[in-house]
Formats: C-alpha cells, structure tokens, sequence
C-alpha cells in the first residue's frame, strides 16, 4: 500500500523540482488538502522560511521566458501566474536592456532573412510584437537586418 504524502511533503516536492508562485503552489495543492489542513498557514510557513519566494519565483521565470519573449509579454505571463503588478513589473525590467539582442534572435530563429516587401515586413513586425518586444526594439531589428 502506497503512503499518503502530508501536504507539506508534497509541497517541498514541487518546490524542489521549481520556483512556484504562491497562487501556482496554492492552485497545485488544494485538490489535496484534507479537513486538518491549514493550506494558508502552510504557504506562510514556506514563505517565512523561504523556501517559497515570489522573488526567486519571478527571477526564475523571467529569465527563462527571457529567451522567446519581450519584456511586456514576461511581465504580462508572470502577472498572470499570480503575482503582484509591481514584482513582475521589475522582473521584466532586467530583461529590457538586452531587448534589442534577444528580439534579434528570435528573428532570425523565425525569419533568418529581411523582409522583401511591405506585407513580408509587416507580418515579422507583427510576429515579434505577439513576443512582447517594445517597438523601439522591433524597429532596431528589421532596420538592422534591412541594413545587412
């Protein structure tokens, strides 16, 4: 017979694969929350020990979004999994002074050559806006790849 895993077990468990978020750590544990659980309490406990940290959580998650997006769209995704406007706002910040390079990448993963009409430049304008890249950045790139 297989043991039952205490809530806190299942927690570090999860937490010891990956950063969460509280609201994504609180999400993944409640279908397993029993009548003596304290779920809130728990997430505190984790919290006040840190070894739950919506910090690390979104340094985490911005730098690995940081390889396909911009940093709108990192911020818009952390926002999303729970955390508070102000923290994913500075996650994404980190992300903006290499924009320029990262949305060049992510171009020529896509597109590898420039465009040669105006629909055709349009869609790659399109295309890298959809990744969260500020238009400054999306500018530099196409300028840059026309240039070459």
């Amino acid at each position: 017979m297989k043991k039952q895993l205490s809530l806190r077990e299942r927690a570090l468990g999860l937490l010891a694969r990956r950063e969460h978020s509280r609201a994504e750590l609180a999400r993944k544990l409640r279908p397993h929350v029993v009548a003596e659980d304290d779920l809130d309490a728990l997430l505190d406990d984790l919290t006040r020990c840190k070894q739950l940290s919506e910090e690390r959580y979104a340094e985490s998650r911005a730098n690995a979004l940081s390889r396909k997006f911009g940093a709108a769209r990192i911020a818009q995704e952390l926002r999303s999994k729970g955390l508070d406007k102000e923290l994913a706002g500075r996650a994404a910040e980190a992300a903006r002074s290499t924009e320029v390079e990262r949305a060049r990448a992510v171009w020529l993963r896509k597109f590898r050559k420039a465009a040669e009409s105006r629909e055709e430049r349009a869609k790659q304008m399109r295309f890298l806006q959809s990744r969260g890249f500020s238009f400054d950045a999306i500018r530099a790139v196409i300028r840059g790849a026309e240039e070459e």
